[in-house]
């Protein structure tokens, strides 16, 4: 039997500190040859929104000092803050308005964008050029910047890229879209020179559609620019830019300058509206507008999956289609709203060999070729339009469409319409016979047929074409009379008649050539 070998007390102390550096949580290897502790919690986060950040800690466990840090930080609450919020700098600018500084009372209204301490707490004083730093550190989470999603952690600038981490390089495009290419918006720039006059005082002359970005417009000239704005919702609203400041417009911030001799409007977006931009007359001389932003691009192509297979088996085809795809409302659209965007460029269909084992009843493997080298792909055929369904004033023809496919011999049989989709479908309906009817044209009356008392007038009454020229299918109940009773004021000496005298020729005889020739009422071809 083995004998029991005896604990020492340095021994001991071996295995309790060996037994409590093994029971604590599982360290990375540089913290245990560092002998840091664990990364205690996380502190709560600096902010509610907008953006803020939070920190853990650990200690040194060695007697002499740790290599590496004992802080490390995050973001938290990476959600927009609600526009009522307010800036996150002018807040803390706010907090000293209720302490006296020499001896005086502020407003304190916050320094922004410090490019040798963006940091620090400066703030100037409302209504005038007082600036003061009213403390060395903003508070974790503030921007660095305006423009930038940089925030301030313990008095120093760190990096944020747009997926909100800190040490991220990662930026937001044009468009917004984080590590994006730039495709899902389009840039926009002009030139308007104003044509206002007396009678036209304003004028529009941009409109900048919701979601755009990075907007920015210069007026040189005696005009003014002033806003009106229309929400998603259909709420529309006037905003007229009188003075240097940031303003608030239908959610969207507009920074606007007012210069002696220049208006500047930027938006950095995305807008919250759509925003019509117009100018008022102002002086004896024109003005000039240069503008450029980005718009987004809210109608995609979008590639559809393959189509079935034309075959079960012994090799077929299928093919791809392209749609057009509303961003906003995702769903489905005419491909008019895709052809409106250049930069949008519909995908090509694609073709590709499927189902290519051989069918049971084959007594071999079928060689399959490309589909378009031994015969052509399926097309659309149309029929011969139908006759108009009116003469005149306008109507309507139809056709039938339909895919049809040849086969290796020649045969074309009708298959499904969906293996054409590759090529736009023709149109089944077109106006037809778009011009006017004829109509009823009369002519000027005769002179009466007596030269006293009653008598009777004649007109000639043609029917006129969409040409000018005289042909039937005019109706008969809308004609104008050819004849009417006269009244010659000179009183007749010995009147013979009693009734009114009929025309002699050739008056009649024209006249009623003419009626009898409208009896024809053919229909025009």
């Amino acid at each position: 039997m083995e004998s029991c070998r005896r604990v020492t007390p340095g021994t001991l102390l071996r295995l309790l500190a060996f037994l409590l550096l093994s029971s604590r949580t599982a360290r990375s290897e540089e913290d245990r040859e560092g002998l840091w502790d664990a990364w205690g919690p996380w502190s709560e986060c600096s902010r509610t929104c907008g953006g803020g950040a939070s920190y853990s800690l650990r200690r040194c466990l060695s007697s002499k000092s740790c290599e590496g840090r004992n802080i490390r930080y995050r973001t938290c609450s990476n959600v927009d803050c609600p526009p009522e919020a307010g800036d996150f700098r002018a807040q803390q600018c706010s907090a000293h308005n209720d302490v006296k500084h020499h001896g005086q009372f502020y407003e304190w209204l916050p320094v922004s964008n410090d490019p040798d301490n963006p940091c620090s707490l400066k703030c100037q004083a409302k209504g005038t050029s007082l600036v003061v730093e009213l403390a060395p550190k903003v508070l974790d989470g503030t921007r660095c910047y305006t423009e930038s999603l940089d925030m301030c952690i313990s008095g120093l600038c760190q990096i944020v890229g747009c997926d909100h981490q800190l040490g991220s390089t990662i930026k937001e495009d044009n468009c917004g879209v984080c590590n994006g290419d730039g495709s899902t918006c389009r840039l926009v720039r002009g030139q308007y020179k104003s044509q206002l006059s007396a009678t036209k005082l304003d004028d529009t002359v941009v409109a900048i559609p919701y979601g755009s970005r990075h907007i920015r417009l210069v007026l040189k000239g005696p005009d003014h620019l002033y806003l009106e704005t229309k929400t998603l919702q259909g709420t529309k609203g006037e905003n007229s830019l009188s003075s240097t400041g940031n303003f608030l417009v239908d959610n969207s911030t507009v920074d606007f300058q007012k210069l002696p001799d220049k208006e500047i409007l930027r938006m950095a977006g995305p807008l919250t509206a759509d925003f019509i931009i117009k100018i008022r007359d102002s002086g004896p001389a024109d003005s000039t507008v240069q503008f450029i932003f980005y718009q987004p691009i809210i109608h995609r192509w979008r590639e559809t999956d393959f189509f079935p297979c034309s075959a079960t088996c012994g090799g077929g085809y299928q093919l791809t289609s392209a749609e057009c795809y509303d961003l906003r409302s995702s769903r489905v659209v005419a491909d008019q709203y895709c052809h409106y965007y250049p930069e949008n460029i519909k995908p090509k269909p694609k073709l590709q060999e499927c189902n290519l084992d051989p069918c049971p009843a084959s007594d071999g493997y079928k060689q399959i070729m490309p589909y378009d080298l031994y015969h052509p792909l399926p097309r659309w055929e149309a029929t011969p339009w139908t006759a108009c369904s009116s003469s005149c004033g306008g109507g309507i023809q139809s056709r039938a469409v339909s895919c049809v496919e040849e086969d290796i011999q020649g045969h074309v049989t009708s298959v499904e319409e969906w293996k054409c989709m590759y090529t736009p479908k023709m149109p089944t309906v077109q106006p037809c016979n778009i011009f006017d009817c004829p109509k009823w044209l009369a002519q000027e009356w005769s002179p009466c047929t007596v030269t006293c008392g009653q008598g009777l007038r004649y007109r000639v009454v043609l029917c006129i074409d969409h040409r000018g020229m005289h042909t039937g299918g005019c109706s008969a109940k809308t004609k104008p009379h050819i004849k009417e009773e006269c009244i010659i004021p000179t009183p007749c000496y010995k009147p013979k008649e009693k009734l009114p005298v009929e025309a002699k020729l050739p008056w009649f005889k024209q006249a009623q050539e003419l009626e009898e020739g409208a009896a024809v009422s053919e229909e025009p071809s």
